[in-house]
């Protein structure tokens, strides 16, 4: 029997089903854990529905911390890592990645109060380990849209700051003063061309003897 036009054999579409279902359970496993037979999300974004707009501000961009108290966190979550040896990109992104730890932290603190002091070091353990690519992946596009954003806006104030000051210079006296004999030389010079250009259009066109002129 002929297969239908976008159906799938029922083995290749419960294998399908069967592949979603693990990368499903796989993710659920890296963004939760279960404590006490609770079941607490190491992922703040699933916190959403239950925080405002500010709180959500907060959470997405870098920054919002004091430095002294990302560095003083910065071997809690990077213990392998040499900050001295790292180029100021990658500086950036991992002191911001330790910010979105801190603050997920924080948040899911808010979230279960029940969760005792040894959880929420078992909880912050298997977070360190999950969601750490995660977090710089974060914070890397983040930096970038504000980086982005920067230029743009540092643009803009170039030009409007161009465009003024050419404005003020167009308007001083002293300026207009000294550009009037010029603009008086550019408009003779264009008026001598123009009535130059039109004598030589209207001369008449004088024939060389034994040349006739074609009809």
């Amino acid at each position: 029997m002929p297969i239908k036009l976008g159906s799938l054999p029922k083995s290749v579409g419960a294998t399908a089903s069967l592949q979603q279902d693990s990368q499903l359970q796989r993710r659920l496993q890296q963004d939760s854990i279960e404590l006490a037979g609770k079941i607490v999300y190491l992922n703040p974004f699933l916190y959403w529905r239950r925080f405002d707009a500010n709180t959500d501000r907060w959470l997405r961009e870098p920054g919002q911390m004091d430095e002294e108290q990302i560095e003083k966190n910065r071997l809690r979550f990077y213990p392998e890592v040499v900050w001295e040896g790292l180029s100021e990109e990658d500086k950036a992104v991992k002191a911001a990645a330790v910010e979105m730890f801190l603050k997920s932290l924080e948040l899911i603190s808010t979230f279960n109060p029940e969760l005792t002091a040894g959880q929420l070091l078992e909880l912050e353990r298997k977070m360190a380990v999950t969601k750490k690519r995660a977090f710089e992946r974060w914070v890397a596009k983040s930096l970038k849209r504000r980086s982005q954003a920067q230029l743009a806006e540092k643009r803009r104030f170039s030009r409007d700051r161009w465009l003024r000051e050419w404005q003020e210079w167009s308007l001083d006296p002293v300026t207009r003063k000294a550009l009037l004999p010029i603009s008086g030389l550019l408009l003779l010079g264009g008026l001598t061309g123009w009535f130059m250009g039109t004598q030589q259009f209207c001369r008449p066109l004088i024939l060389q003897p034994g040349v006739q002129q074609l009809r």
